[in-house]
């Protein structure tokens, strides 16, 4: 019965843990379709779009996302002036159409950031390793005012 009760107690455990494995990049997704979709969306709501390069495999880009969600600060910005969008770079698909259409950013790692205006040109690419809080995490006042800077209304000529 220790046998049994065992096995039972591993398998509810790997069931909660793989259960909450974020899955934020779509491999089978078509990313040139979804990032017009996205780019589309931008210009009907005045924002920007927010790529974030990397993989489910990524612990960095799934960091990224957990921090940016569990902060309502960070979220909110993202959620105001962003379309945030995860182009997948892994085994099984690469995207590297892709990536070289916005010039090979993957060259800095996974996270890499590019930036797009509500025309589709990219004006950004940001290395996430200058967010980084040196640590494990990001530092979230470095990541807040790296949206920030990029934000639509920074990039507002009349505010200038």
């Amino acid at each position: 019965m220790k046998i049994i009760g065992s096995f039972l107690v591993c398998y509810f455990i790997l069931t909660i843990a793989s259960a909450q494995q974020t899955n934020i990049y779509n491999p089978s997704a078509n990313a040139a379709d979804d990032i017009s979709a996205a780019i589309k969306k931008a210009k009907e709501e005045h924002k920007f779009v927010l790529i974030q390069g990397g993989g489910n495999w990524c612990k960095w880009c799934v960091e990224f996302y957990n921090v940016c969600k569990a902060d309502n600060k960070l979220d909110s910005m993202i959620n105001a002036n962003f379309i945030w969008y995860h182009l997948n770079y892994s085994k099984e698909n690469k995207n590297l159409d892709l990536f070289a259409k916005y010039n090979y950013p993957q060259r800095f790692g996974f996270p890499v950031f590019i930036i797009l205006n509500e025309k589709g040109e990219r004006i950004h690419t940001q290395n996430s390793e200058y967010l980084e809080d040196g640590k494990s995490s990001y530092d979230k006042k470095k990541v807040f005012s790296f949206l920030e800077m990029w934000s639509p209304k920074a990039m507002d000529p009349t505010k200038y």
